[in-house]
């Protein structure tokens, strides 16, 4: 016998056709409205955190791309050298000017001598570029040399017993005429005599570290005065880094009292760019010349610097001379590295605007041959820069030397505005970190 079934009692509860239990409805409404509220709340706090978060939020910065730089590359440059003797060329200021050709053996120099016995007569009488320096009066013996010199078919200008010049006159008759007895007489003069000019001479030399380089006289009629094509260029950079031997070599004509006009013996002086410096003949030493030319390339004034020792004459060696500047003039190059405006890095932000870092300035340099020009580009990361910026630098090295440009920007970059940040919190959020 089942037990007797107890009726649901309505009330706060009721019963549906199949006896289940239902909600009554105000209760569903409110919990409806409960469900409703905590969405809306979650809602605003989400965009409460979101709309600072991404309209507030930091750009990221940008990072440059550089742009590809190509070395200019010149033409190798090729010495047109002597078929004969031996021979060497240097630039004052490029380390690459420097070659030898021929024999690198010790040979005689004749009159170029005069150039080493002026640098060591200045060392122990120094003068001022412009002052004459002290007077030196002639004595009989001094005025003797003309015969003795020109009985060894030397070169002489006429010197009176009695008569005086300065130092600075005397070095100039030397120097620009070529004149064995004037050279002899500053030697004497500055030292006492010959065998003390050569003590001194030596002890310069070794000094300066020319070891291949030996001066018995001061006038080089002395076939034991004898020198390097290798070391006369660095001594001819040595003279004329000195502007009294600079200026005096320089000279076409001087002008001697009771003489009159001396001509300079280097007679390609004035051609070519030739600014000096000194001949050179002796029966064992051939023609010789040690020169000096100066060119004006990319704003610059470049000097070379060369030696040629035995030729078989002036008129060979002027030739040789001629063609062999000319060949190491063809070497150099004004290489353009940048142009103002030029670009070498761009940059480009996540919603699409572009910027370059271009060259403040314009930056070339002269080179001899070809070096190899190598750059390194340095360019700052960015974020809402203006036009003008600051953008790095590119840093171009040739050899030893470098040349730094600034980089700058050619445009601003804008915020993004509201839409791109609300629609792009993924980016943003990465920058914030």
């Amino acid at each position: 016998m089942s037990p007797p079934r107890v009726p649901l009692r309505s009330g706060r509860f009721g019963s549906g056709d199949n006896g289940q239990v239902s909600l009554n409805p105000s209760r569903r409404r409110r919990r409806i409205g409960v469900v409703w509220g905590s969405l809306a709340a979650a809602v605003a706090t989400a965009v409460a955190l979101y709309l600072p978060l991404t309209l507030l939020a930091p750009i990221s910065t940008v990072a440059a791309t550089a742009v590809a730089y190509t070395d200019p590359a010149p033409a190798p440059a090729s010495i047109a050298w002597p078929a004969h003797g031996s021979s060497a060329v240097a630039a004052v200021g490029f380390p690459g000017v420097r070659a030898t050709n021929g024999s690198t053996a010790a040979r005689p120099i004749a009159s170029i001598s005069k150039i080493i016995t002026s640098l060591v007569v200045l060392e122990a009488k120094p003068i001022a570029l412009e002052s004459p320096g002290p007077t030196v009066t002639f004595s009989a013996a001094d005025a003797a040399l003309v015969k003795k010199y020109q009985s060894m078919n030397g070169q002489t200008v006429p010197m009176a017993a009695g008569g005086s010049l300065s130092e600075r006159d005397i070095m100039s008759v030397a120097l620009v005429a070529s004149a064995n007895n004037y050279a002899a007489v500053l030697a004497d003069w500055a030292f006492g005599s010959q065998a003390a000019f050569a003590a001194a001479a030596k002890a310069w030399l070794l000094a300066h570290g020319f070891g291949q380089t030996t001066i018995v006289e001061p006038t080089g009629m002395s076939p034991s005065n004898v020198s390097t094509a290798t070391d006369l260029v660095a001594i001819g950079q040595l003279a004329l880094a000195n502007p009294v031997i600079a200026k005096i070599v320089s000279t076409p004509t001087f002008s001697l009292p009771g003489v009159g006009i001396l001509k300079n013996s280097n007679t390609l002086l004035g051609h070519d760019g030739v600014a000096g410096i000194k001949t050179g003949t002796l029966d064992q030493a051939g023609a010789c010349l040690l020169f000096a030319a100066h060119y004006s390339i990319g704003g610059q004034t470049i000097t070379v610097v060369g030696a040629v020792l035995g030729a078989v004459d002036h008129t060979a060696l002027n030739a040789d001379v001629r063609a062999m500047l000319a060949s190491v003039k063809a070497g150099f190059h004004e290489v353009r590295l940048a142009s103002q405006g030029e670009p070498f890095a761009s940059y480009a932000t996540p919603w699409k605007q572009k910027a370059r870092a271009i060259a403040t300035r314009a930056a070339s340099i002269v080179v001899w041959s070809n070096p190899r020009v190598s750059s390194v580009i340095s360019a700052r990361n960015v974020s809402l820069p203006t036009k003008g910026a600051a953008a790095g630098r590119v840093t171009f090295t040739i050899g030893d030397r470098k040349i730094t440009v600034p980089l700058a920007l050619d445009h601003g970059f804008q915020d993004p505005g509201v839409w791109w940040r609300l629609t792009n919190p993924g980016t943003l959020m990465t920058a914030s970190r």
